[in-house]
């Protein structure tokens, strides 16, 4: 099909993660008020959207603790900088497996495999104005681990979603979770028209190829909203590329360490590069309020301290 390019793009930046890059990069925040400070030095760089995961302050590793999420959507949202929250709802579907000749039992110490509602407990404490849906099951590199979404359990999960009245994030790792993703919204356990996250170049989901790409864009419905990033040096030439396709785009030390070679960077430069790529293309960066408006969202106010939202 013909390309349209996307004349109003907004960038979403992927502030921390829950990857192993804490030892890597001396920007990747740790603690909340790390996280929430550089999620505002990204917005006053160009980002609309801040997607948010939390990490142990003193190790950096992945955490799933409510309160790190409250203290982050605090700092962020009495900010004086405008930006729309986004919080990931990844955690809790690790599964992994012991040797292959004994798969099971599971890896009790790696395995992090909790039930819908748990996964939620921060989205219905913060009530962010978007959430992530991995949508589908997928092997990631490492040898046995398996990031593990059941049609049960995304059903559940999309549907508190829905009642919360949290927008979710469609992070697509394949074609056929774009195939289960149009199923949840034709059964009505997502609000149509969906917003959707093309994460390529994640081993072993899609491949990092313009051929993939495309069949991926394509898949998606003309009246979807849609974003798309891949990872490392690649992470640039994605904004390009989903600018052109007729998508939105997002960058930040979630995704890539650095500027350019041997540079590392930090979320800011990440966000004031692809505005200069975008910018470059003859389109135009928008900000918060548009995002809100293209995609129904309502500003939420700060929380309340010490109380439940």
């Amino acid at each position: 099909m013909p390309l349209t390019m996307n004349r109003n793009v907004f960038i979403t930046c992927a502030v921390t993660g829950s990857g192993a890059t804490q030892d890597r990069s001396p920007h990747v925040p740790r603690s909340p008020a790390e996280i929430a400070a550089s999620a505002i030095d990204a917005a006053k760089a160009g980002a609309a959207v801040v997607h948010c995961h939390v990490r142990d302050p003193e190790t950096g590793a992945p955490s799933r603790d409510p309160g790190l999420y409250r203290e982050v959507t605090e700092r962020i949202r009495d900010a004086e900088v405008d930006v729309v929250l986004n919080l990931t709802a990844g955690m809790g579907g690790d599964m992994v497996f012991g040797p292959v000749e004994a798969p099971l039992p599971l890896n009790a110490t790696e395995t992090d495999m909790i039930g819908a509602s748990a996964r939620m407990a921060h989205i219905a404490e913060c009530l962010p104005e978007i959430c992530t849906l991995d949508c589908g099951t997928m092997n990631f590199a490492e040898a046995d681990y398996v990031m593990t979404n059941t049609p049960g359990m995304l059903r559940a999960m999309g549907a508190m979603m829905t009642e919360l009245g949290v927008r979710p994030e469609i992070e697509a790792f394949d074609t056929g979770h774009l195939w289960f993703a149009k199923e949840l919204v034709r059964d009505g356990t997502l609000t149509g028209p969906a917003l959707v996250q093309l994460c390529m170049g994640v081993p072993w989901g899609a491949p990092n190829d313009i051929h993939t790409f495309m069949a991926m864009v394509n898949a998606i419905p003309e009246d979807w909203t849609w974003s798309a990033f891949s990872l490392g040096r690649d992470q640039m030439p994605y904004v390009a590329q989903s600018v052109l396709a007729g998508g939105n785009v997002r960058v930040g030390l979630e995704d890539n360490l650095f500027l350019d070679k041997g540079v590392l960077a930090t979320n800011a430069q990440l966000v004031e590069r692809a505005v200069t790529v975008i910018e470059g293309m003859g389109a135009r960066v928008v900000g918060p309020d548009a995002v809100r408006a293209q995609l129904g969202l309502t500003k939420r106010a700060p929380l309340a301290r010490g109380a439940v939202a």
